[in-house]
């Protein structure tokens, strides 16, 4: 059976055909951006997904084929609380981190910012020759990223290419990606090896994967824990001259020029 819905002005398109959910990320001419009712959708379809012992799989993918995500729409920042709003997308990764079924991140493109928050969180992660990732907030926005998302970067990427990722601003590349065990398979049929890693899953023991997703959990729950004082730093941040100035030059489409 197939049944596809869509979010609001069809931002995230979510589709099921029997054990598997697949969700299309539909901001092509933003390089799919998040948008809050796009995360809002995530949010929604995680609660679902958490109860539901049908569903073995679920497939995340950008449209368009220049990205999965390419960070955040920058206005949903200013339209709230900058913090608490990291707040709830945290607990959004962390919902994703903790589904039952096995997640996979199908990258073709850009993942960058929010969208790498994102795939990092899945379980399994596949991409195009042309994948990049990274965090360039340094040059761009001048904010900070949430322990619990640098820290995962570190657990998927290693120390290293997270110190690069942020402290150079540099794009990674599929290889170097794939090199050091961040990505499961770099090609350029992504469908069939999405329809391999299916076919494996769901023919695989439930209580396998239930229970070894439990005791990752315990250990990711362990690392990843944010430090003391981290909300009022990142408050200070989000108040800050540089965070102001990355907004301005972000939406005058201009260099920012941080002091």
């Amino acid at each position: 059976m197939t049944d596809t819905t869509a979010s609001p002005a069809d931002e995230l398109l979510i589709r099921r055909e029997g054990a598997v959910v697949e969700v299309t990320f539909n901001r092509p001419e933003r390089m799919n951006a998040f948008s809050f009712a796009m995360y809002r959708g995530l949010h929604d379809l995680c609660d679902t997904l958490a109860a539901d012992d049908e569903v073995r799989v679920l497939v995340l993918r950008g449209a368009g084929g220049r990205a999965f995500a390419a960070g955040n729409q920058i206005s949903d920042f200013l339209e709230r609380d900058a913090v608490d709003y990291e707040g709830w997308l945290q607990e959004l990764f962390v919902k994703i981190q903790g589904l039952p079924q096995v997640s996979i991140a199908v990258i073709d493109g850009v993942c960058v910012g929010g969208g790498l928050a994102v795939a990092t969180h899945c379980d399994v992660r596949v991409a195009s020759p042309s994948a990049r990732f990274g965090y360039p907030i340094g040059r761009t926005l001048g904010n900070a990223l949430s322990s619990g998302v640098l820290y995962r970067c570190a657990s998927i990427f290693g120390e290293a290419l997270t110190r690069e990722m942020l402290l150079t601003a540099r794009l990674i590349g599929a290889d170097r990606a794939y090199a050091v065990g961040a990505l499961a398979h770099v090609g350029e049929d992504l469908d069939a090896e999405v329809a391999s890693i299916v076919a494996s899953v769901t023919s695989m023991s439930r209580v396998t994967i239930g229970q070894t997703k439990k005791q990752l959990g315990h250990l990711v729950s362990t690392l990843e824990v944010a430090a003391d004082g981290e909300e009022a730093e990142l408050r200070a941040i989000y108040s800050g001259p540089d965070f102001r100035e990355g907004v301005r030059a972000f939406m005058a489409k201009e260099k920012p020029r941080f002091g």
